[in-house]
């Protein structure tokens, strides 16, 4: 699951695309139910056998094989699966191969990603108190001149959202200047590119939290405008500070070196099942660099993994056609799905019927959330698309049947499902924590210690074999298990 460094502002936009791309809904037969002479009954007592079935012979001692294996290939490429890296590769093909071997329609879609070497970041105060600050250079910024830019800051508004509209800026103050800008609800390039537009000659971002210096990053180097770096939260309060007292000046260096590179999904479908149905489910196979990723994001490919392998002993032509995804690029930005849909035609869009996404679901100090589809939490994005209500109902449905407790969780934008809520269709899935502190509250109902995170380990070389809980692992699974069995061959309960 990848850093909160940006807000897709997915709200506004869902609510102008749901009505062209929603996706579609069974409502009593669906032509699959025509063809072959199944009443909505029929099909119901079908999903719920399917699911059933797959349930039973799913299981986290069957995924835990796969965990093993992307342990060993990255402790063969030097430690992590990043995109991009070898590990990715020798991950994709350990995927592809399972899945074609399982008797699924499987590809690869390469795709370009950008890496950044920084080989100069660097900021001074010149005046009133001259003195160097930590600074982190931006990934895939501009680079500045190689004696860097000398100008004087002027601050942006620092509102519900910071820097990120264009009356956050006059432009009569920002031209010729360094921005500085607090970080905070959409991301680092609207922001910078928002500075630019009203004629600022760099920026930096502060932290809105923590000690440690914002990291921004962008998803190519088209999207940079102006130079761009990161500082902490204190050093940005005391130039905020400083500047309403009066003139500051910086000097700003950022050298950088820009890298492309390709990786890939890679994507599996049934060979049956009604294509104007599909059934969508995802997970990100990528790393972050620091580590081999086990839980993050692992623990979601593995557990697609095995309930994909085991569908395929039950059928390859369930009611509804069926497809896997396990994408790349998540860590960077949501890059894989986001240009999985983007390479979607509005038709094939519609098609898509719902949306699964499973991303961390073994956190080792766990709480069992699932995606609040109606908005129920009253907390962050609000609702998802049509139909993820009825998938949150689905899920909360089956855990409670099985006596799990569970809470909600919002639809931040962190994770794949982002570029499908964009896209109008409704999503849902599990989660189990990542950087969150768990609350005394929860450690109640899920167990754990409270005070810690989800994930001790996250984004780090420690998220190991040995950062596993087996136990919501193997939860999760059923989660998915069960799903996959019931959309399969019905959709009705989406409305």
């Amino acid at each position: 699951m990848r850093l909160p460094h940006r807000n897709r502002g997915r709200r506004a936009l869902t609510a102008l695309v749901a009505t062209a791309v929603a996706a579609p809904v069974l409502i009593a037969a669906s032509p699959a139910d025509a063809r072959t002479g199944d009443d909505p009954a029929r099909q119901h007592r079908k999903a719920e056998r399917l699911a059933r079935q797959l349930e039973r012979e799913s299981s986290a001692k069957g995924a835990y094989r796969h965990l093993k294996a992307f342990q060993r290939i990255a402790d063969a490429n030097g430690g992590n699966r990043a995109a991009g890296t070898p590990g990715h590769e020798a991950s994709t093909t350990y995927v592809y191969k399972l899945l074609k071997q399982a008797g699924y329609r499987v590809s690869y879609q390469d795709f370009t990603i950008w890496d950044a070497k920084t080989t100069a970041e660097k900021l001074s105060v010149l005046s009133p108190d001259p003195r160097e600050l930590k600074v982190t250079a931006g990934k895939l910024s501009p680079s500045t001149p190689a004696a860097g830019i000398q100008a004087q800051i002027a601050v942006a508004r620092a509102d519900e959202t910071p820097g990120c509209t264009a009356d956050d800026y006059a432009s009569d103050t920002f031209t010729g200047k360094i921005a500085l800008i607090k970080r905070g609800v959409c991301g680092y390039a609207e922001k910078q590119a928002a500075a630019a537009k009203a004629g600022a000659i760099g920026a930096i971002i502060y932290n809105h939290s923590g000690t440690a210096p914002a990291r921004p990053r962008f998803d190519s180097p088209a999207d940079g405008k102006i130079p761009t770096a990161g500082i902490s939260l204190a050093d940005g309060e005391a130039l905020t500070a400083a500047a309403a007292k009066g003139p500051v000046k910086l000097s700003l260096t950022v050298q950088q070196q820009h890298i492309a590179k390709t990786t890939r999904n890679v994507v599996a479908e049934t060979r049956g099942g009604d294509a104007d149905h599909v059934v969508a489910l995802g997970s990100h196979l990528d790393s972050v660099p620091e580590g081999p990723g086990i839980n993050d994001n692992g623990s979601g490919s593995a557990g697609l993994l095995e309930v994909a392998l085991k569908l395929a002993r039950k059928t390859q032509h369930p009611t509804n056609k069926v497809r896997f995804a396990w994408w790349s690029g998540e860590e960077l930005g949501l890059l894989g799905s986001d240009h999985y849909v983007k390479q979607l035609s509005p038709e094939q869009r519609k098609k898509i019927a719902l949306y699964l996404n499973f991303d961390m679901i073994a956190s080792p100090n766990a709480a069992e959330l699932v995606y609040d589809g109606d908005d129920s939490d009253h907390k962050g994005s609000g609702p998802g698309p049509k139909g993820s209500a009825e998938i949150e109902k689905l899920i909360t449905g089956y855990l409670d049947r099985k006596h799990k407790p569970h809470e909600g969780t919002d639809f931040d934008g962190r994770s794949d499902y982002g570029p499908f809520i964009d896209a109008g269709i409704p999503a849902g899935g599990t989660f189990t924590g990542a950087e969150g502190i768990k609350t005394k509250e929860q450690a109640e109902k899920f167990g754990g210690t409270a005070g810690v995170a989800y994930d001790p380990n996250y984004h780090s070389k420690g998220d190991t074999l040995q950062n596993i809980d087996l136990k919501y692992f193997d939860t999760n699974i059923d989660v998915i298990a069960h799903a996959v069995g019931i959309y399969a061959h019905d959709l009705s309960s989406l409305g």
